[in-house]
């Protein structure tokens, strides 16, 4: 007995690994050479490709396609219909499966619904990009990406939140959580937890 759910309208090829406890819901397709880690939730309509790799406790919405070259690290949420490229100038008559790029997204980032990653980019941990956003580059950790294309807007909590202004010290307070984050040189840092450690339930 499988250890893992697959809706009876989905297909997962021969050669498809997936972790346990992972639930694939309806109307998907899970390519040989694809992996999924555990404990991860597949929404409808999701196509997961050749050689894509997915980490554990992997938030995936409807219509959302992992071509080859996509790997997610653990604990991202991917929004509705947010879209991956792996070719940077495709054209329907030139063969360009030779020249697909890779996209990285580390662990904990959030990307929005409707959001766009244009191939080769590495969107850094914890960072948050805003709905309907382009991004045609690498994203700092904990960064906050809007618009089209996307800029840097601030600074965003591991827990989903804005970070304000730094106050005397040069700390910025989650407002749920309460924990500090500093920002050095545009690289920002949480303080009182260490960044390898899951949040549970906290």
């Amino acid at each position: 007995m499988s250890n893992y759910f697959i809706h009876e309208s989905s297909y997962v090829d021969d050669g498809a690994v997936i972790g346990e406890g992972t639930k694939i819901w309806h109307f998907c397709h899970i390519m040989s050479g694809s992996k999924i880690g555990k404990n991860c939730n597949i929404g409808q309509n999701v196509v997961v490709s050749p050689g894509v790799v997915i980490g554990n406790n992997v938030k995936i919405q409807n219509n959302v396609s992992l071509y080859t070259g996509v790997l997610i690290e653990e604990d991202v949420f991917l929004g509705p219909s947010c879209v991956f490229t792996n070719v940077i100038n495709p054209r329907s008559q030139i063969n360009r499966k030779s020249e697909y790029q890779q996209t990285l997204v580390k662990r904990g980032a959030t990307i929005g619904a409707n959001a766009t990653i244009v191939c080769g980019a590495t969107i850094g941990r914890y960072a948050f990009i805003g709905a309907g956003a382009v991004v045609r580059g690498d994203v700092p950790e904990y960064a906050l990406m809007l618009g089209v294309t996307a800029r840097h807007k601030g600074w965003m909590s591991r827990h989903g939140h804005r970070l304000p202004v730094p106050d005397g010290e040069g700390l910025m307070r989650c407002p749920e959580s309460g924990w500090r984050y500093r920002e050095e040189a545009g690289i920002v840092r949480c303080l009182d937890w260490p960044e390898d450690k899951p949040l549970g339930d906290r």
